[in-house]
């Protein structure tokens, strides 16, 4: 890990029906940020395929991927949500990813004119950005890279809780960031660096400026996706593994540690220590053998019970390639009982890409939100999102509504927001899923009676979202 050398970024010109007019170019150490005239997201595609269904996964990325964490966060403080997404813009011509970052007011029911942190010079979903908020309410943003060939980024509002003007605090490499920040002790930074596969790491750091050298989790076989999320001072994660034949392809197995020292030590749910590097397949962290059972797993959620107990939420299916065959991706659960795991999972979609957010509610109401519905491109992914309830831990499901319907894209990437407030509970974006399109962004409420598309073009330097029938 390093300081940046280089010169912040100014991107000249604002976003003017999608366009972006000018160029970036180094000045300063300074960042000083543009505002976007709307809120515009990503388009962006992964392996074509010689099929109807076009490529393996594809759409209105902004709110991409799972294991990027989180993309929201609510403060009581100042009633805000705060929030990034991959942005959509065009420099020179040319269709690039904008790190864009944003707030939600509740009191006032309406959002600024976002904020361009940085043109990453790509088109990658990748690359998109997450953010965290310190206790001084100072707003972070950790814009990751897909892999070595770009650099990564950490940036910090000059003001707390304001999401105007950035400083850029360090330059450096890292992919699929998951930034944790603990009261009174810092910054836990959960996240990929690819090093013969995509491998597991974590560091810290008291200011956000200096950090602790990396220190890796988990490499096992060509690597691991992972979900993690806090449950007061611990922090769990939750990760597939990659095998030596098929690699990310035939992505299999869940494992499970947890950390409450700020990752001086690590524990299985049974409370064992466990020392890691994980290397080998068969080891303490794991939750279940799928490769024995030749399915598939695609990692999507983790939250946590009353007791502290770890649910994982992830889909399983029997192959990568997009379309019927690969039938049923089962939304499935995975839950720490205190003496074992109880896995379990009835909900079907049609795509392994389908992603959603699980709320576990202080009456012990599990939500789940997510596009589980047959969307306008079928078995690509996303669909019409849906809210689903249980109340017995996972056993059974009731589909409480259908929050979106007889939509021209599919909706995918549902996220949950930190702390999440009851009228922003999920955030997601939308896109076509088999050809280059639009991309807008959206809200709803715990329910999902009411969604709101965040404003696609802006005349006004403050508007509220739009509300969906």
């Amino acid at each position: 890990m390093k300081r940046s050398r280089h010169a912040g970024w100014i991107v000249i010109g604002l976003l003017v029906g999608g366009l972006t007019t000018g160029l970036a170019q180094e000045k300063n150490a300074m960042e000083q940020q543009a505002k976007a005239d709307g809120y515009q997201g990503i388009w962006y595609y992964n392996q074509r395929l010689d099929n109807e269904y076009v490529f393996k996964y594809s759409g209105g990325l902004g709110t991409y991927c799972a294991k990027h964490i989180p993309l929201s966060i609510y403060s009581k403080e100042v009633d805000k949500t705060f929030f990034v997404y991959g942005g959509h813009g065009v420099v020179n011509g040319k269709r690039t990813l904008l790190e864009m970052v944003s707030h939600y007011d509740h009191a006032t029911g309406t959002v600024p004119r976002p904020t361009i942190l940085i043109d990453k010079q790509t088109t990658d979903a990748h690359d998109n950005p997450v953010i965290s908020l310190d206790e001084q309410g100072y707003v972070w943003v950790f814009a990751s890279s897909h892999g070595t060939a770009r650099p990564s980024y950490i940036f910090k509002s000059r003001k707390p809780y304001d999401t105007d003007a950035f400083d850029r605090v360090l330059e450096t490499n890292f992919s699929y960031p998951q930034p944790w920040y603990i009261k009174g002790k810092g910054f836990l930074f959960l996240h990929t660096r690819y090093k013969g596969g995509r491998c597991l790491y974590w560091m810290t750091s008291a200011d956000g400026v200096k950090w602790s050298e990396g220190k890796m989790i988990a490499k096992i076989a060509q690597g691991h996706y992972q979900v993690s999320w806090p449950c007061g001072e611990k922090v769990g994660t939750a990760f597939n593994y990659h095998p030596a034949k098929g690699g990310l392809n035939w992505r299999t197995n869940i494992y499970y540690l947890e950390t409450d020292d700020m990752g001086k030590s690590w524990k299985n749910a049974r409370g064992e220590t466990v020392e890691l590097p994980l290397t080998e397949v068969e080891n303490k962290a794991l939750v279940h053998d799928y490769e024995a059972d030749k399915l598939l797993c695609y990692m999507k959620d983790i939250n946590y019970d009353a007791d502290g107990n770890p649910i994982i939420l992830y889909v399983t299916s029997k192959g990568f390639e997009s379309g019927p065959e690969n039938g049923p991706r089962i939304w499935t659960t995975a839950r720490w009982t205190g003496t074992e795991w109880d896995i379990r999972g009835t909900i079907e979609s049609d795509s392994n890409y389908d992603t959603g957010c699980l709320h576990v509610e202080p009456d012990g109401t599990w939500r789940i939100i997510g596009p589980t519905e047959t969307g306008p491109q079928p078995f690509n992914p996303g669909g019409e999102i849906a809210v689903w309830t249980s109340t017995d831990q996972g056993k059974t499901w009731t589909k409480l509504r259908q929050v979106t319907k007889k939509s021209p894209f599919n909706h995918t990437y549902v996220r949950r927001p930190l702390h999440a407030h009851p009228d922003f509970y999920a955030f997601w974006a939308d896109g076509h899923g088999r050809k280059l399109s639009e991309s807008r962004l959206y809200f709803c409420d715990k329910t999902g009676e009411k969604v709101f598309r965040l404003p696609y073009t802006m005349k006004a330097d403050r508007e509220k979202p739009e509300r969906v029938q």
